[in-house]
């Protein structure tokens, strides 16, 4: 059944009958009055009640309006909760349709110069129209059910990767944007894929987008890691491989890879998401984009040379595409040519500068080198993190070169690698005690003098030598 409405001059007077009636109806409605939008017999009114209680602060009475406007506005004679109520839901609708047929007879002029991004906003600004029902959270109400809700609703995802989960308090957060940022051949895609199988196999619904790579390609490379045979020996065992593709299938959720040529717009993706989730009948749990840097702004033509006004504009369009889907969201990033002989990565070595990483909830800086590889091993570094404290801290992780496969350390390389990452202050440790001496003195002399170490001495020495300098450089000043 069709959602038809009555808005005519009658109902519109009604409107503005309540909310001289009753002030605090008024105020709540007030962030989406426009004037403009009631009946050419109404403007006046309803322009003069907004004013005057912008000016005055003070709602004006019926007598008031009707003499400056020359209207017949009248007093309802009795207002119950329920009333207003229907007020606010109908004047909600009302100003939404009406901006919206606004837009949509505003937008052939537009069409004709082809300018649909303006089209496009204005639609969109027209049906995001509503009113602020949400009041927010009562801090000091209920603090266990607010913190059970936030356990329980916003869903932390476990990444597969325990150590990792233990950075990120839990793992990532649904409606977040999280970046895995690399050099070129760092990486960027199997990490991406390791992700896809993780969460497939724990049951969720993935879709893995990639602007860069073939679906094939990026499937042949998901059938090693699922079934642990080498990349080389797929087509040597097609059977093996079909056999246990299909009975993890059966086990885990859904793992959809679909390619999209570069340049696409998150528009794209959504149109792409929506049609999947009408044909296949299942909600999207999980989105891996390969990758941020391909894509383009929805409506905005920028310059390919402004990498930072493009990537601001796409990083901030997926977070909300995050945030509507309610999903996780993990995507990639090209470090630039200043991280390639570098062993820490910060926010400057991010290829279009700040734009990401401000709106980013987590970047995961990617390293490796080729005697990492060999040992078959990659080092997570976390560059930024909104939900936990793992700033600055870095995950070493297992990579079978064979399957492709990304995992966890086994516990005692876990440790050892551990060990030798506690922070800066155990390296500073380290090399002071790799210079200093030790003390050989006796300890039956009693001479305190003798065995004192080499390091000591020297120190003396030198520091006599540089006294001795400065003393001379003073008696050559008083000479001149």
């Amino acid at each position: 059944m069709a959602d038809t409405k009555n808005y005519d001059y009658e109902v519109q007077k009604v409107y503005l009958e309540m909310m001289l009636a009753d002030a605090e109806t008024f105020v709540r409605c007030q962030g989406i009055f426009d004037h403009t939008l009631f009946d050419r017999k109404l403007q006046d009114a309803a322009e003069f009640v907004n004013e005057y209680t912008k000016q005055y602060s003070v709602m004006p009475d019926f007598e008031t309006v009707n003499a400056s406007c020359r209207t017949d506005l009248k007093a309802p004679r009795e207002l119950k909760e329920g009333h207003l109520e229907w007020l606010m839901d109908d004047f909600e609708s009302f100003t939404r349709h009406k901006a919206l047929e606004r837009a949509i007879i505003n937008s052939a002029d537009l069409l004709e110069k082809n300018d649909y991004g303006s089209v496009e906003a204005m639609v969109k600004d027209a049906v995001q129209i509503g009113l602020a029902r949400d009041m927010g959270t009562d801090y000091f109400l209920d603090p266990r059910a607010r913190l059970m809700g936030l356990k329980d609703k916003n869903g932390q995802v476990s990444t597969g990767w325990d150590t990792m989960d233990r950075k990120l308090f839990g793992g990532f957060n649904r409606g977040e944007l999280n970046i895995f940022a690399g050099g070129s051949g760092a990486g960027k895609s199997l990490f991406l894929a390791n992700l896809g199988v993780n969460w497939a196999l724990q049951g969720l619904n993935v879709v893995y987008l990639t602007l860069e790579l073939s679906e094939q390609l990026v499937s042949m490379r998901v059938d090693s890691m699922v079934t642990g045979i080498t990349t080389r020996d797929i087509f040597k065992n097609i059977d093996d491989v079909e056999m246990k593709v299909k009975m993890i299938g059966k086990k885990s959720g859904a793992l959809q890879v679909k390619y999209m040529p570069s340049g696409k717009t998150t528009n794209d993706i959504r149109a792409y998401l929506k049609e999947y989730e009408i044909k296949v009948g299942k909600k999207v749990d999980v989105l891996l984009v390969d990758y941020l840097d391909l894509l383009m702004p929805v409506g905005k033509k920028i310059s390919a040379e402004n990498l930072f006004v493009k990537d601001k504009y796409v990083s901030e369009e997926l977070r909300n595409l995050a945030m509507e889907l309610q999903c996780v969201f993990v995507t990639a990033a090209q470090l630039n040519r200043g991280a390639v002989e570098e062993v820490e990565f910060d926010h400057s070595h991010i290829s279009g500068g700040l734009s990401k990483i401000q709106t980013a909830d987590n970047v995961i800086g990617i390293f490796t080198s080729r005697a990492m590889r060999e040992r078959g091993r990659y080092q997570l570094q976390l560059m930024k993190t909104r939900s936990s404290s793992g700033v600055g801290q870095k995950v070493d992780l297992e990579f079978n070169i064979e399957t492709l496969r990304i995992t966890d350390l086994d516990e005692d390389e876990q440790e050892a690698t551990n060990g030798g990452n506690r922070g800066s202050s155990s390296i500073i440790d380290s090399i002071k005690r790799k210079t200093e001496v030790q003390n050989t003195q006796d300890p039956t002399n009693d001479d305190p003098t003798q065995g004192v170490s080499v390091g000591k001495i020297r120190g003396k020495v030198e520091s006599t030598k540089l006294r001795e300098i400065l003393n001379n450089m003073g008696d050559d000043d008083e000479e001149h």
